[in-house]
């Protein structure tokens, strides 16, 4: 059994614990993360494969991977695809420093890599070309976001980090663009999940691919402030507590706070919503405050939002409390009267999506995966999408040559960095369906991004655009019918000829 994937018996002390070894420079207790640190956060297998091709010479064969969804969550009739910039960042700083480099040598995991393989890593910068689709767009399952060409080593090595923030941006993307459907485009949706999320780094990418996907603000003061934003929040309970044991009651506490905060929102359901919001009335009847919204936690939020509403006319009425887009619905359904939701722990956490990233060719050279469940399609593929009065009708999966692509007018609307002109990729079609539009475009080049990063207003118009073009059973909450994505003729063709047929 090779050391380099499992550790044996022998191994362990009597206790049965793996021996500590120390990784020199790189030890560090507070498990932070700098993008110095990218090339590292990977599986193992990725650098074992790696040592391998190495041996085998293989390592500078042009391969390409793709990253898609074998199948969508439970009830969803569709994905957002989010992350790509964040992908683009990794790649563009891929290196192994020497510090890196002695850490896994101290491993003694390959001690029989061959030489060259240090070498390669030494010398590493990214050096492939990426396609994807743009962020914001709707797909399905089976259908690439992404698709690296790349020598083998290294289209290999960043599976780890691609698939990574490819998949939870795509998730929180797609979640938040359900609670937009529920919710309708008037409500204010402000993204609370910064406590609930996996980890601090997936707090922020939450944030970003919330905002992305039409949500008004975050609670996230880093995420917010990195990303041009101003953070939005109200209060919490302890503070009304800690002020009304101190001070003596819930309104010395809003007062209190409105002396630093004047007119912000304030949270009213610590004791008795209804007491709190009649005690409010009186202010604002007396002109003695104003008062931008409150924010009701618990409790029954239909009947509670009816009967502050009769009390604070015209004040917005905010919910929160554990909500996703099943609950906006029913509320919605309900007549409830809430203009705005803080949406937190179903918002960022959930079914993660399934995201693959699989070989599809190596040298020219097609190649499938036929295991039981997990088949893959072979060759380099395009996403061709059909429209009809601008609703989206279906999809074809082809082959990448069956489309001439190249740079035009059309696109993305974003500026080349060469050039600063509005250079994007824009595809002429040769196919029999004039209407289609191919989706996967080249956004990277020989390690160079071929376009600035977008806004996160750009992004949300497109997801907001993509959505609106899905037909309504698609967009359902409950038991959606997907878009059909039937695969091309050359395609079929070539899984056959591949051993798939």
């Amino acid at each position: 059994m090779s050391t380099a994937n499992w550790s044996s018996a022998k191994d362990c002390d009597r206790e049965g614990h793996l021996p500590v070894w120390h990784a020199g420079r790189l030890e560090d207790q507070e498990l932070t993360i700098a993008p110095e640190d990218y090339s590292l956060l990977t599986d193992l297998y990725q650098l074992t494969m790696t040592a391998c091709y190495v041996g085998e010479r293989l390592e500078n064969q042009r391969a390409s991977f793709e990253l898609f969804a074998r199948r969508l969550p439970a009830n969803f009739g569709y994905l957002i695809a989010m992350g790509l910039a964040q992908a683009l960042d990794y790649l563009e700083k891929l290196r192994f420093s020497p510090a890196q480099i002695e850490a896994l040598q101290a491993t003694h995991l390959f001690d029989q890599a061959p030489e060259q393989f240090w070498t390669l890593l030494a010398e590493a910068h990214f050096a492939g070309d990426v396609w994807a689709v743009p962020e914001g767009t709707a797909v399905f399952a089976n259908e690439p976001l992404l698709r690296v060409e790349a020598p083998l080593w290294q289209a290999q090595v960043v599976e780890t980090y691609l698939l990574n923030t490819l998949n939870y941006q795509t998730l929180i993307a797609t979640r938040a663009t359900r609670m937009r459907d529920a919710a309708g485009d008037q409500t204010m949706l402000l993204e609370f999940g910064t406590r609930r999320a996996f980890s601090p780094q997936a707090s922020l990418w939450a944030a970003r691919a919330a905002l992305a996907a039409g949500f008004n603000a975050t609670s996230n003061v880093l995420a917010a402030l990195k990303l041009g934003r101003k953070p939005s929040g109200t209060m919490a309970h302890s503070l009304v507590m800690a002020l009304a044991a101190m001070e003596g009651s819930e309104a010395e506490a809003f007062t209190a706070f409105h002396r630093y905060f004047p007119g912000s929102p304030l949270l009213i359901d610590t004791y008795d919503t209804i007491a709190a919001a009649r005690q409010l009335a009186t202010q604002l009847e007396s002109g003695r405050m104003h008062l931008a919204g409150v924010r009701i936690d618990s409790g029954d939020l239909v009947s509670l939002s009816k009967q502050v509403r009769e009390l604070l006319p015209g004040v917005p009425i905010f919910a929160s409390g554990d909500l996703d887009e099943y609950r906006i619905a029913e509320f919605k359904a309900a007549g409830a009267e809430i203009d705005g939701y803080g949406l937190g722990t179903q918002l960022v956490t959930g079914v993660p999506v399934n995201g693959a990233y699989k070989l599809v060719e190596i040298s020219g050279i097609p190649v499938m995966k036929k295991s039981t469940g997990k088949v893959t399609y072979p060759g380099r593929k395009q996403i061709f999408r059909r429209y009809g009065d601008g609703v989206l009708l279906g999809d074809r999966l082809g082959l990448a040559v069956e489309e001439e692509v190249e740079i035009g007018d059309q696109g993305l609307g974003i500026e080349s960095q060469e050039t600063g002109k509005s250079h994007n990729p824009q595809s002429t079609i040769h196919n029999p369906s004039s209407s289609e539009v191919p989706l996967l475009q080249m956004v990277m080049k020989k390690g160079q991004r071929l376009y600035p990063p977008e806004s996160l207003d750009a992004i949300a118009q497109r997801t907001a655009h993509s959505v609106a073009s899905l037909p309504a059973v698609t967009r359902e909450l409950h038991q959606p019918i997907s878009i059909p994505v039937e695969l091309s003729p050359a395609l079929l063709s070539l899984i056959a000829e591949t051993g798939g047929g």
